[in-house]
């Protein structure tokens, strides 16, 4: 079933114009979603509006908006008042300037949608996706929707199709500086050798998304339909607290799997004699199924090589 565009837009670059079509990248219908309820009855509840001051339910015609400009204190806006606050949609998408993609933090990402040709727009389109592919670059604009203006990236989205990802402005992004941090004691070579190890061990190519799922949805949905089906469910027992990390090293060997003489060895200078893999490396490859062998690539067999001719 073709998606269904929840807006139209230009995207422009130079005196170039793209009609386009905005879809919703996410996916929100799977959400579990519940609803406070009358317990004695199980009707569902409505919100109502109630003065303090007056002591009685508000209605909907009499309420009025107002922005809190001190503590306590407000600003009455009429609703004509509040209209002109708002931005008006121009449907415009101006890219003003292009920046390489690796400049720009996830942390600014909000939202993401994607972008698909207008009738008549096909050719451009495209010359936008080649464009960008070939130097690089990824789009910025301003866009004005639902009385906003957002600040937007436009990007190619693999190599048919592009995606457009609504930023967060740059005062509204905390600074790590807030983060308190204790300055700790370094961490020693042979720490970092065991922990690139052990990345190297877990380490895959590309990002498959489609192997993570959201297993608490999924029990969630279960537990309902038992519920539905009348039967009785139960909270499940909270999992025992992990112990705080002392020994980075011990932590280290034990996720690698590491005998205690195979510990021993790597702490006390990795490799023996005549290019023999240290017993860190063989517990490594052990746990991982030869699998970090492979990322070793074939300098590593180069090495080995060179050592035995000498």
């Amino acid at each position: 079933m073709p998606a269904r565009a929840i807006s139209s837009a230009t995207v422009s670059f130079g005196l170039v114009s793209i009609p386009i079509k905005v879809y919703s990248a996410h996916e929100t219908a799977n959400d579990i979603h519940f609803n406070m309820l009358h317990g004695e009855c199980g009707t569902r509840l409505k919100q109502q509006y109630i003065c303090p001051t007056h002591d009685r339910v508000v209605s909907r015609e009499e309420t009025v908006r107002g922005y809190e400009f001190a503590k306590g204190q407000y600003v009455k806006l009429s609703d004509e008042e509040y209209k002109a606050l708002l931005e008006v949609a121009d449907n415009t998408i101006a890219l003003t300037e292009f920046v390489p993609a690796k400049e720009v933090d996830p942390v600014y990402f909000e939202r993401s949608y994607y972008l698909g040709p207008d009738k008549g727009g096909e050719r451009a389109y495209r010359l936008l996706i080649d464009a960008m592919l070939e130097t690089g670059l990824v789009g910025l604009a301003k866009y004005a929707a639902r009385g906003k203006q957002y600040l937007v990236l436009v990007r190619p989205y693999g190599k048919e199709g592009l995606v457009m990802h609504q930023l967060h402005y740059a005062d509204e992004i905390k600074s790590f500086d807030e983060v308190p941090i204790k300055e700790g004691k370094p961490a020693t070579s042979a720490e970092i050798k065991l922990a690139v190890q052990l990345i190297a061990q877990i380490a895959e190519k590309k990002f498959a998304p489609t192997k993570y799922e959201d297993e608490v949805k999924e029990r969630m949905i279960a537990l309902i339909e038992k519920k539905v089906q009348g039967e009785e469910i139960t909270a499940m027992p909270e999992p025992a607290p992990q112990a705080q990390v002392i020994d980075l090293m011990e932590a280290l060997r034990k996720s690698l799997g590491m005998t205690g003489e195979a510990a021993a060895e790597e702490e006390s200078g990795g490799r023996e004699s005549g290019g023999r893999e240290s017993g860190g490396r063989q517990a490594a490859k052990k746990a991982s199924g030869g699998k970090g062998e492979k990322s070793e690539g074939k300098g590593e067999g180069k090495r080995s090589a060179s050592s035995r001719r000498g």
